[in-house]
């Protein structure tokens, strides 16, 4: 086969010539075209690329933020609790029998005539 190659001769005509130059045209056309889509897929996978690692550093901020509000709520749960158990207890303390008994109990005051006798806190020892 490569002798019968050697006997073909090419022609230098015009039309091989306008050929030649068009075949040349379409090969860079077809470069030029492969390497647009080779650059937009490069730039499109970057983008996607950097909108992924945005999204996935938002969760990880909406996690975080959603730990924290709730640990607020529960915060906020107990401090309302308290508040309750405080305004009750402002509202005791305007009773004056309330106060009497805290200071009977607390700090051994007496009503006339009454006597305190304070026992030890320890066990018995039989």
């Amino acid at each position: 086969m490569s002798a019968e190659r050697k006997t073909v001769t090419r022609l230098d005509s015009n039309y091989v010539q306008q050929y030649d130059a068009y075949i040349e045209r379409q090969n860079r056309k077809k470069q030029r075209l492969i390497r647009r889509l080779v650059l937009s897929t490069i730039v499109t996978v970057l983008i996607i690329g950097f909108m992924g690692v945005y999204h996935w550093n938002q969760r990880a901020l909406h996690a975080e933020k959603t730990e924290k509000y709730e640990q607020l709520q529960s915060e906020l749960a107990g401090l309302q609790q308290e508040e309750a158990q405080l305004l009750e207890e402002i509202e005791l303390l305007n009773d004056e029998d309330y106060v009497l008994d805290i200071a009977r109990t607390n700090y051994f005051f007496t009503k006339k005539g009454e006597l305190i006798f304070k026992l030890p806190n320890e066990d018995p020892s039989y």
